[in-house]
């Protein structure tokens, strides 16, 4: 499994990562806004490509990727 750095693909940051055969995992930090961004390009996927189920979980973000929060 081998995990692909996010640094500032739609003003995120984070990881993807292949998980078996047909599923995609990702974390990803940054304001909410490019985060919803980046989830709507992940969910329709690239071209050529079929995606069937999207499931988000919405967390606070840690800073481990070295966004911070604006006030």
């Amino acid at each position: 499994m081998r995990l692909l750095p996010i640094r500032f693909c739609f003003g995120v940051t984070g990881w993807v990562r292949n998980v078996g055969y047909d599923t995609v995992e990702a974390v990803a930090e940054g304001e909410r806004e490019k985060v919803e961004r980046f989830i709507e390009m992940m969910k329709e996927g690239p071209r050529m490509s079929r995606v069937d189920e999207a499931k988000v979980e919405w967390e606070e973000p840690t800073g481990e990727f070295g966004v911070k929060r604006s006030v």
